[in-house]
This record gives C-alpha cells, structure tokens and sequence, in this order.
C-alpha cells in the first residue's frame, strides 16, 4: 500500500473515530455528568412500577428515555442485563411522540447501535422528521432489542397481544390503557415506568400510584422539582414561576396533584421530610395533638423537638366511627409503647380543638371532660388561626430559612397522605376534606414548640440517625 493511500486510510479511521465520540457524547454525558440525585434514585430503584412525578424542565423525561436505552442495550448499570428486550414507549399522540418521547431517545441513542428503524410516517434517514413504529438495537449480548412506540390515541386494541419486557409512559395514559400495559408485562416479569407532571388533578394515578392505596410493595414514585435540576438556570426558573397560576405551579413546578387550585404545601417533599423512625431521646419529648372527631375520624399525633429547634412527629393515633374509650385507650397504648412523659398524678397531656370544650344535646359533658375521667388533661388554648398556622408551617417546611425543619416518621401514613393532596378553595380558605391531621399539625405549630434546655447523650443509632438529617438539611 502507497503512502499516500495509508494516509488517507488513517484520514478516515480518525474521521470515524471523531464521528462516534460525537454519536454517543449525549449519552456519555448523562452517564457522566448530567444526572441528578433523583435521576439516579429512579434508576437505582428495583421496584417493578416506578413512576417520576415532575414539573417541566425537572428531567423527568430524560431519565425515563435513558432507562430505555439502557434496558435496550443492556448496559442498565443497577439491574440485571438481558438480551433480545422487546420494550413500548407509549405517548398520548402521535405528534407528542415525535416531539416528545421519540426525540428524547434519538437524542441519547448512539446512531452505532441502531440495527434498523421502521417508519410509520416520513423517512429512516431522517427518523425525526416522522413518526418512528419500530427501532431495532443492538444488545451487546449479541442479540437484537426493539423498543416499539405506542400512542393512547390509538385505542386499547393496538396494546393487546404483546409480551413486553417493559413499557415507558411518557405522561399519563387512560386507566384502560394503563391497564392492557400491566397486563402485557405479566408474562415476564417485566416492569412499568411512568414521566408525567399530573396535569389531569388527582386521577386513578392519583389513588393507584402516588398514593399507592392498594399498599402493593412493586409501586415506588419520586417527585421532581425545579430545583432538582441544576442545569436550569435560576432566571428561567422566575420567569416560568411568575406565567403560572397556582394549580398550574404546583404540577409545572413542583410536579404535585392538586384539585386545580393548588396545593397548600408544595414545599411538603416526601424524600426530605418523611424520614425512618428511630429511638427519640425523652429529653426531646413535647406534646401530643389532637383534632377530636367520633364519626369522623379522631387525629392524634405525639411531637417532640430537638436541640436545634427542628420537630419530628413519630407516631400518630387515627380512626373514625369509635367512642372516647377507644380513643382514649389507644393513645395511652400508644404513648406507653413511647414511654411518653406523665404529669406527677400519672396523667398524659395534650392540645385539642377548642370546640371540645362544649357540651351538646349528644352529651351532658364535654370532649374535655371525658377524656380527663380517662387520664389524659387537655389544652383548648390553640391558636385556630387557619392562615397564620399554614404559614408558620410553611416556615418549618421550607429548609435553610432559620428555623427549625419538620421531619415525618414514615408510620404516620394518615398525616403523609394529608400533605400530599390538602389544598386550596377559593381565596385563603382550604378544601374542608382529609383535613384532620392538618388542623392538629397547626394547632401544635401555633404553640411555638422551644428546643429542650440540656442535651442528653445519644444512643449509637439515634445519634447516627440525627448526623444523617443533619447531613441531609445542609444539602
């Protein structure tokens, strides 16, 4: 071989070389760099029916278009690889496929992968300007992957027949959709996983998937936020801020179910303020709550602070259709269990609504009066003050702003549930439904709870327990 053919054969070689560092540089940047911490929480997860909940411009749609390809390929870096994956990426339309799902894989698909691309509409060559049916993707076990788009425009008959080994929403399907998907997935094992900001209000999504309802131990979400995504510049985050409505910013921005008019805690964030429980020091102990109901249902919730101010609710006390005794009874198994504080006649205390103070034609003695006969003193002296209490809440929801935080044990379901859909009327006023819990956290936030004087020295796992909150509140 001539010289000059060994040159232009080297010309080549680098041009090729260049032209797949630049086919993959997407990918390899997302792999490397571009991934945020609730990215990689999704990706971790093993849960078989995982869903991102996020505002616009939060990511979601990045890692859901990755986790494909990933699965496609089968380099997934936290599961088990496979060859031969046969996966949907279903949208709502066939236009939103092209605009949306589709080019977010052709953006981080390195054209070297792809075996073949079958068109519904437009050219292969040129595979954005269409609307893609099929592509086919090298597994580097050596075998053919095909990820297939679906869009829900198409009616639940072209769902049918598949055996998949996963199925991507890119934003929420019709339930009967949703459904066939589930069913499609059954033969092997495979998974679902949902992108979506929730702007339909609070749909079968809603019951089945944010608030997991059934308790099936497969279902995992995560919310995303703005914030959560450091490539967005602070700017345009202000600028889409101010063009939203208040419905419209807790779905947008904070990627929340709402009843249309907003939430009243977007600030609430399941990964930060609901945390494991763990053995409270008593010096930490304060005071229980509690929001009096008989048919409806009776909230109580035991809350202690720590030295630094910040407040933790650890265990909660929630039922309807049930007379004083019960009620009384409970929390005093409950507050034993806790080895919680007693006066020096062995008498629990705690706050209540000031309407327990009054009698009714029901009853010759008041709330009060019955649950002091049972053991337990309570405290009508509550600021109800509905504005001033969701705001002084809002002050111990949002970290870094001087005061203390507010941290959830996980078994406080009843409260959890609470702050994921309480939201707002008309004007200042909440929705008067799934309030119960809400209306106790207030009354014990407007007593301004004081951090205890002297420190105690920790347990080994209460004191790792508080340097790993810690750890998280300076993030």
């Amino acid at each position: 071989m001539k010289k000059e053919e060994i040159l232009a054969r080297l010309a080549e070689v680098e041009k090729e070389i260049k032209l797949r560092k630049k086919d993959g540089e997407n990918l390899a940047a997302y792999n490397r760099t571009k991934r945020h911490k609730k990215q990689i929480a999704f990706h971790k997860c093993k849960k078989r029916n995982r869903w991102v909940f996020g505002g616009n411009r939060s990511g979601k749609t990045e890692c859901g278009a990755v986790e494909c390809i990933w699965m496609l390929r089968g380099i997934h870096p936290y599961r088990k690889n496979r060859k031969d994956v046969f996966g949907w990426a279903v949208s709502l339309s066939a236009q939103v496929q092209r605009d949306v799902a589709q080019a977010k894989i052709l953006k981080y698909l390195p054209k070297s992968w792809i075996a073949d691309i079958t068109m519904l509409s437009g050219r292969k060559d040129s595979p954005s300007s269409g609307v893609i049916d099929q592509i086919k993707i090298k597994n580097v076990f050596g075998g053919i992957s095909t990820l297939g788009f679906k869009s829900c425009d198409q009616g639940r008959e072209k769902f049918q027949g598949s055996s998949l080994d996963f199925v991507w929403f890119d934003e929420e399907p019709p339930h009967d959709i949703y459904d066939e998907c589930l069913m499609r997935v059954m033969d092997k094992r495979g998974d679902i996983f949902g992108t979506m900001t929730p702007l339909k209000g609070k749909t079968f999504i809603y019951n089945e998937i944010y608030l997991n309802r059934r308790n099936n131990p497969e279902i995992w979400h995560e919310c995303m936020t703005w914030e959560d995504n450091p490539y967005l510049s602070k700017k345009e985050a202000k600028l889409l801020e101010g063009a939203l409505d208040a419905g419209a910013l807790d779905a947008r921005k904070y990627g929340k179910f709402s009843d249309g008019a907003g939430l009243v805690y977007p600030e609430f964030d399941e990964s930060v303020h609901v945390i494991a429980p763990f053995d409270i020091p008593r010096e930490w102990q304060d005071n229980i709550s509690i929001d009096p109901g008989l048919n409806n249902p009776l909230s109580a919730h035991w809350y202690c602070v720590d030295w630094d101010g910040n407040i933790y609710v650890i265990a909660e006390h929630f039922a309807a259709g049930r007379d004083i005794d019960f009620h009384a009874q409970a929390i005093k198994d409950i507050s034993s269990k806790l080895g919680w504080k007693k006066d020096g006649k062995g008498r629990l205390h705690a706050l209540i609504d000031s309407a327990a103070s009054q009698r009714t034609l029901a009853s010759p003695k008041s709330v009060c009066e019955l649950f002091y006969e049972r053991g337990i003193v309570v405290d009508t002296n509550v600021n109800k003050d509905v504005f001033s209490g969701i705001s002084r809440v809002k002050s111990f929801l949002k970290r870094g702003n001087g005061e203390g935080d507010i941290f959830i044990f996980s078994n406080c379901v009843n409260m959890i549930e609470e702050f994921r859909g309480y939201s707002w009327a008309n004007g200042d006023t909440p929705v008067k439904r799934d309030d119960h819990c809400m209306d106790e956290l207030r009354y014990y936030i407007m007593t301004r709870p004081k951090p205890p004087a002297e420190q105690a020295e920790l347990t080994p796992i209460a004191g790792d327990k508080l340097r790993r909150i810690k750890r998280l509140r300076r993030r």
